[in-house]
C-alpha cells in the first residue's frame, strides 16, 4: 500500500528533471500519473522525454499516461485536464511545475518574452487550478502544489550579490506571484479539504533547463530526488499554506529522499 493509492496526479513539465522525478516518486506511492509536457519525443538539446518518463513508470508496474500540451494555449490547458480525467478520473493532485524561462536585465527584457513567461508560469497554473478545484471540492479533498524558486525572494542589499545581475527580475516576479496565489488557494480551499503549497529546491537542481541558463556550475547542487520527496510530503496529508524549501522541509519532517532509478 502506497501513501497515494487511489489518487490521480497531474504533473506538468514531466519530461525530465524535477517534473520527471516527482512523477516517478508519486507513481511509486500508488498514484495514477498523468505526465504532461509540450512534446512526447526527446528534444535533441536535452536528455529525457515525456515518453521515457511514462515508460519508466509503467516498467515499474505503475500506471501513467502521457499528455501532450502547450501551456501557453488556453485550448490545450482545458484539454490537458480533460484527457487526464478521461484516462484516470478526476484530478486529486495537481503539480504546476512546467516553466519557460528567459533571463535578461529589466531594460533588455522584451514584451513577448515577458508575456510568455506570465502565461506559462502564472496564468497556466491559475487556470489549471480553476479547472480541478470544483472536483476537489465535491470530493472533499485535493492537493495543489506549485513549484517555485528562491528567485522569488527579494535580493538582500546593498551591496547585492553578483548573482542578482544575471537577469532574474521576470523569473522572480513569476515565482513570487505563484507563491501568493498558492496561499490564496490554501485559504479559500481549507474548509473544503483542499490543500495548497509551494515548494522550491533549496539548492539548484542540475536539470537541463538550469544548465541552459548557466545555473549549475559554481552553484550548490541538489539531487532531484530531494525535491521529489519533499513534494510527496506536501501531497500526502494535511500540510497547507506553506512556502517550503526542499531540504529544510525534509529536515523538519525527519524524512530522507528515495532515489529512483529511471
Amino acid at each position: 500500500m502506497g501513501t497515494l493509492d487511489g489518487r490521480v496526479a497531474l504533473v506538468t513539465g514531466a519530461s525530465r528533471g524535477i517534473g520527471a522525478a516527482m512523477a516517478l516518486r508519486f507513481a511509486r506511492e500508488g498514484a495514477r500519473v498523468a505526465a504532461m509536457a509540450r512534446t512526447l519525443e526527446p528534444d535533441p538539446r536535452y536528455p529525457g522525454s515525456l515518453r521515457e518518463t511514462v515508460e519508466a513508470i509503467q516498467a515499474a508496474g505503475h500506471e501513467a499516461v502521457a499528455v501532450r500540451g502547450d501551456l501557453s494555449s488556453a485550448e490545450d490547458r482545458r484539454r490537458i485536464v480533460a484527457e487526464t480525467v478521461e484516462a484516470f478520473g478526476p484530478v486529486d493532485i495537481l503539480v504546476n511545475n512546467a516553466a519557460v524561462t528567459f533571463l535578461a536585465p529589466v531594460e533588455e527584457f522584451t514584451e513577448k518574452r515577458f508575456r510568455l513567461m506570465i502565461e506559462v508560469q502564472v496564468w497556466a497554473p491559475f487556470e489549471l487550478t480553476q479547472l480541478v478545484l470544483p472536483g476537489m471540492r465535491e470530493r472533499g479533498a485535493g492537493w495543489v502544489l506549485n513549484i517555485s524558486s528562491r528567485a522569488a525572494q527579494h535580493p538582500q542589499g546593498p551591496p547585492f550579490e553578483p548573482v542578482h545581475e544575471r537577469g532574474f527580475a521576470a523569473y522572480g516576479l513569476c515565482k513570487a506571484a505563484l507563491e501568493r496565489f498558492t496561499t490564496a488557494v490554501a485559504a479559500e480551499g481549507y474548509r473544503y479539504g483542499i490543500r495548497a503549497n509551494a515548494l522550491a529546491p533549496l539548492d539548484n537542481v542540475a536539470t537541463p533547463g538550469a544548465g541552459a541558463h548557466d545555473l549549475v556550475a559554481d552553484f550548490p547542487i541538489e539531487d532531484p530526488s530531494v525535491i521529489a520527496e519533499a513534494a510527496l510530503a506536501l501531497v500526502e496529508g494535511d500540510i497547507t499554506g506553506r512556502i517550503a524549501y526542499s531540504q529544510s522541509l525534509l529536515d523538519e519532517l525527519g524524512r530522507k529522499p528515495v532515489v529512483i532509478d529511471h
